[in-house]
């Protein structure tokens, strides 16, 4: 099975092979060897790239986040999140290659409420400012505990194309295919700062059946009003 992102220029591969080849045969000799080989590599480089291999999403609890992509942990950090979050958070960021699986899925579920694409540098994906200078889209899922999670497509040094078929409104299931960033990229995941992480840098995870966090089960309305009860118990306590 192939991204159907990619139908358009496994097409287009195809046909340079078909007139490489011909060339080729044309041409003859080592030459023509050549040219045809360098169609034959062209077509099976998109078709390596492009694939979309069918993915049985494990039965995980709602509070768990599966990997959004394929590829390598590069990054766990504490950060603030001013986009979605708005505050401090944890971030997990994992590096694509060329030779990765490029479909992308949702973490978790919820509903979408943040959808923002930024045109932007083509930094290499690792580099530290790629998350803040580089092509990105941005988007925000509400979980159903009220906890915010954001997670960024990032196009890399030879990434140039972002596609992403959500937005603002839609409800969305942890695994869903949502998109693909075209030829190398990064995904950051930021997430509330009681938030489990269950890897470590330089774990190779697989997008939809890897478990990557897992959201504390106390939802932040929770723990604040927590926090106002106890507040007013203590005010109760001083006026007796």
């Amino acid at each position: 099975m192939f991204a159907k992102e990619g139908i358009g220029l496994i097409l287009g591969a195809l046909a340079m092979f078909v007139i490489l080849a011909v060339l080729g045969s044309l041409t003859g000799g080592w030459l023509g060897w050549v040219i045809t080989s360098f169609g034959l590599v062209l077509l099976f480089f998109n078709l390596w790239f492009f694939r979309d291999p069918k993915r049985t999403i494990p039965d995980v609890d709602e509070w768990t986040l599966l990997s959004p992509a394929d590829g390598k942990v590069v990054l766990i950090q504490d950060v603030h999140e001013p986009l979605y979050l708005k505050g401090p958070a944890k971030q997990i960021s994992i590096f694509l290659s060329p030779l990765n699986v490029h479909v992308n899925r949702t973490p978790i579920g919820g509903v979408v409420e943040f959808d923002d694409y930024v045109p932007g540098d083509y930094l290499v994906a690792w580099h530290e400012k790629a998350s803040e200078l580089n092509e990105r889209s941005q988007l925000g899922v509400r979980h159903s505990s009220g906890q915010k999670v954001l997670f960024k497509q990032i196009a890399g040094a030879v990434a140039r194309r972002i596609v992403y078929h959500v937005t603002v409104g839609d409800e969305v299931t942890t695994g869903d295919r949502f998109g693909i960033v075209k030829f190398g990229s990064r995904m950051d995941i930021l997430m509330p700062p009681g938030t489990e992480i269950l890897v470590s840098v330089g774990d190779r995870v697989s997008g939809g059946l890897d478990r990557l966090a897992r959201l504390n089960e106390k939802s932040e309305s929770e723990s604040q009003a927590s926090g106002q009860d106890s507040t007013n118990d203590s005010a109760q306590g001083e006026t007796a």
